[in-house]
């Protein structure tokens, strides 16, 4: 993961209660994401280093979460290492041709991040978010490019401004 600075790749994401959703997903490590799906989807979920943002177009409202706060923190570290206190690693699978490692903050509430890699070569493909109410939601990575240059002004978001509403007369 730490070799990791800049990515691209569609995705594919499915939850546990049905839902899924594909989009574009951008990772400028640290500290930045970009999750934009496609229609019909009206969503867009932004991490410009300080802040989870998540857009909602269609009611036009953003919401403003710490990034610290959220499992989105541990993916776009600088330095994520799993040997110190925080996060933590929960659990560790193996199989034939994949790896699974859950990570949680040591004050998740019951939030985890389980990374899903190939095995050979070691790729990262998909990662399971699972929220404190056992909710669970993955992505898995299509068509992934590494170190490629990335637009800064995409993890930027201006505030919203009210809709111009003029009177019929």
């Amino acid at each position: 993961m730490n070799g990791i600075k800049t990515m691209q790749a569609r995705f594919l994401q499915a939850s546990s209660g049905g839902d899924y959703a594909e989009g574009t997903l951008t990772l400028s490590r640290p500290g930045k994401m970009r999750i934009e799906y496609d229609p019909p989807v009206q969503q867009l979920i932004v991490a410009d280093g300080t802040w989870l943002i998540y857009h909602d177009k269609e009611l036009e409202q953003m919401t403003h979460l710490p990034l610290g706060s959220t499992p989105a923190d541990i993916l776009v570290q600088d330095n994520l290492s799993l040997l110190g206190d925080d996060p933590v690693i929960t659990h560790i699978n193996r199989g034939k041709l994949v790896i699974a490692l859950t990570v949680a903050r040591q004050e998740s509430d019951g939030e985890s991040l389980t990374f899903i890699f190939s095995d050979k070569p070691l790729a990262l493909k998909k990662w399971v978010v699972a929220d404190a109410q056992g909710a669970r939601t993955s992505v898995s990575l299509l068509n992934t490019r590494f170190g490629i240059a990335v637009d800064e002004g995409l993890f930027h978001l201006r505030l919203l401004q009210p809709k111009n509403r003029e009177s019929n007369k």
